[in-house]
């Protein structure tokens, strides 16, 4: 029997694991990163510790799977999207990488939609608006800003694919991940010549695009040893996916109206879709599927588990003593206070914008709010609102599915917050819908083994190895009252970001 390697460079740390021709993870092993933030709204990382992390992971879920390195057959990789990694001439790091949740970028998305005709020409050559978050503007900044940087840089390369590079020493990535820099034309699947013109920016800088599950290089003799001979040289390297299309696939999305939720330190509605959908507002992303010649919309919530993280941090304390005496979670005592409060908050409602907004908003400036507290107010009607908050915030994405006449039949909720049967029934109650979980949930990892399973021939299609491995939960049915609730309050919690939006800029800028 062949086994296969899922590798998630994800930002808080890299998760390895190894699976069989079943689907079954036989072992697994993580080890964390670090972030910086030199700047309010600035997230830099330095991308040694992805390689460094990765050379942990990978030999110890090889040993905890108890298989031989020459029983793997092949390697894929997942990571965070957007990340810019500039390398010079002698393939040396030239700065920390900036990160997805970077927000420094907005006078550079101006400029993009400035150089590319306006905002309606800018979705017809990359189906997606200029929004901070995304690859492109973060050349333009280093660019505008770091010249000396700049000039130095021979390669731009997203997370996975620096350490694909340390892997392979192939400069590579592949479709799902690439549409998330804003240079890739999304319909033909291929880099925008058109608008690399009109940014002036080289295609030389770019790796070559690959479809998902395509073997884009083997592993060479010096990453072998530097993984502890876990791993053979000569071990075929597919194309992986952006953690959001990896985790498309792990979750089985990869059928018309299937649909995720993802509560990570953001928290993501993703839609399969068999054609190229483009929201005309530009306020959902589509996106190339790590399923060749397939499409998904995607909505993201930048602080989802970020901002109930936010909470633990700010006033967990008394919790998180008790969680260290008990071995209890910490964030389940939370949860446990959230419970005790009705559908509602009794009154009080969140606004998640800790690190600006992207979906519906595309709002840099937007920053977190409670609204509402009384005297009767307590921690656990802020947790509750916390929650109620992101789902909302979530639900943002699932209307404009709705609008624009876009099948959502059930929601896979996937992440951490999955693990939490409050936050999934939270869900189906705002969103009015069926909620259900993986049996086995190991997220972008999980999806990007079976890319590479299907890449080494074990399978003859990404559909056919979901088919076979992906198994969920029974279904979370709404509450009839909850759902009520939230009908009557979600218009009220729409108008709070109204209302504050002309606000958020001047309180930014100071």
């Amino acid at each position: 029997m062949a086994f296969f390697i899922g590798i998630d460079i994800g930002t808080s740390g890299t998760r390895a694991i190894v699976i069989n021709e079943k689907g079954a993870v036989l072992g697994s092993a993580s080890a964390p990163h670090s972030c910086q933030s030199p700047k309010p709204l600035w997230s830099e990382q330095n991308p040694s510790e992805w390689w460094e992390a990765t050379k942990k992971a990978v030999p110890e879920a090889v040993a905890a799977a108890g298989v031989k390195p020459k029983q793997i057959a092949a390697i894929g990789l997942s990571g965070q999207m957007h990340g810019l990694t500039l390398l010079d001439a002698k393939n040396a790091v030239l700065r920390p990488a900036i990160l997805w949740n970077d927000q420094r970028t907005a006078l550079e998305c101006e400029d993009i939609t400035n150089r590319a005709g306006g905002r309606k020409a800018l979705l017809e050559l990359v189906s997606n608006p200029a929004l901070t978050g995304f690859t492109a503007p973060k050349m333009l900044w280093v660019r505008k800003n770091e010249p000396k940087v700049w000039e130095k840089a021979k390669k731009a390369l997203l997370p996975k694919d620096y350490v694909r590079f340390l892997l392979t020493g192939e400069y590579a990535t592949e479709v799902s991940d690439a549409s998330g820099t804003l240079l890739l034309d999304v319909t033909k699947r291929c880099w925008s010549k058109k608008l690399l013109q009109k940014l002036e920016l080289d295609e030389a800088l770019l790796p070559k695009v690959f479809e998902s599950p395509e073997i884009t290089g083997i592993v060479s003799i010096e990453a072998s040893e530097a993984l502890g001979g876990s791993v053979l040289a000569g071990t075929p390297v597919v194309g992986g996916g952006g953690d959001q299309a990896a985790g498309g696939v792990g979750a089985g999305i990869v059928q018309s109206g299937s649909a995720s939720v993802s509560l990570g330190t953001s928290g993501v509605v993703f839609l399969h879709a068999d054609k190229v959908k483009t929201d005309p507002d530009g306020r959902l992303h589509t996106f190339c599927h790590a399923v060749p010649g397939k499409w998904h919309l995607m909505g993201v919530s930048l602080s989802s588990g970020g901002s109930f993280q936010w909470f633990r941090n700010a006033l967990g304390s008394p919790e998180a003593s008790v969680a260290a005496l008990t071995g209890v979670d910490v964030y389940d005592l939370l949860v446990e206070e959230a419970k005790r409060v009705p559908a509602g908050s009794d009154g009080l409602y969140f606004l998640p914008y800790l690190t600006g907004e992207r979906t519906p908003h595309a709002d840099p400036y937007a920053t977190g709010a409670y609204i509402g507290i009384t005297p009767r107010t307590n921690k656990g009607a802020m947790a509750r609102a916390i929650v109620e908050g992101v789902c909302y915030s979530l639900r943002d994405s699932v209307e404009i599915c709705r609008m624009l006449k876009l099948p959502v039949e059930g929601i896979r909720v996937t992440g951490g917050g999955a693990k939490n049967p409050f936050w999934r029934q939270a869900i189906a109650d705002i969103f009015g819908q069926q909620t259900m979980a993986l049996q086995a949930s190991e997220g972008p990892a999980f999806g990007v083994a079976l890319l590479a399973a299907v890449g080494a021939g074990a399978f003859a299609s990404v559909e056919e190895a979901c088919a076979a491995t992906v198994r969920t939960t029974s279904p979370l049915v709404p509450n009839v009252e909850a759902v009520k609730t939230y009908d009557r309050l979600y218009p009220l919690w729409q108008g709070l970001y109204r209302a504050l939006k002309p606000d958020f800029e001047k309180l930014a800028k100071g």
